[in-house]
């Protein structure tokens, strides 16, 4: 996998406002593979996120190198869209994501 996807488990969700939805779309749009990695819904249980990416919130983006990339999922697919997301990690866009 070229990424890990942090989000929430509700993965039901595909609304476009949904945070977490918008950039597991925008991974699809661009064909970046990636992994869902699911995380309890309570944000003082989100410790491991925290440990990850230095915050707690929802959704974080986590490369092979073990660095991680949080911003407001707005941000974030705008980010993926341009080409830029896995500048500096080593990554390659090549595959599918899950659909």
């Amino acid at each position: 996998m070229a990424v890990k996807l942090h989000r929430c488990s509700n993965l039901w969700v595909k609304l476009d406002g949904h945070p977490c939805w918008r950039v597991q779309k925008a991974l699809d749009e661009e064909g970046i593979e990636y992994e869902i990695v699911t995380g309890p819904w309570w944000p003082s249980k989100r410790v491991e996120l925290e440990r990850l990416s230095g915050q707690r919130k929802y959704p974080v983006i986590e490369f092979e190198d073990g660095t991680a990339y949080r911003a407001e999922s707005k941000e974030m697919a705008e980010r993926i869209h341009s080409g830029a997301l896995l500048e500096g990690h080593g990554a390659s866009a090549s595959g599918d994501g899950p659909g």
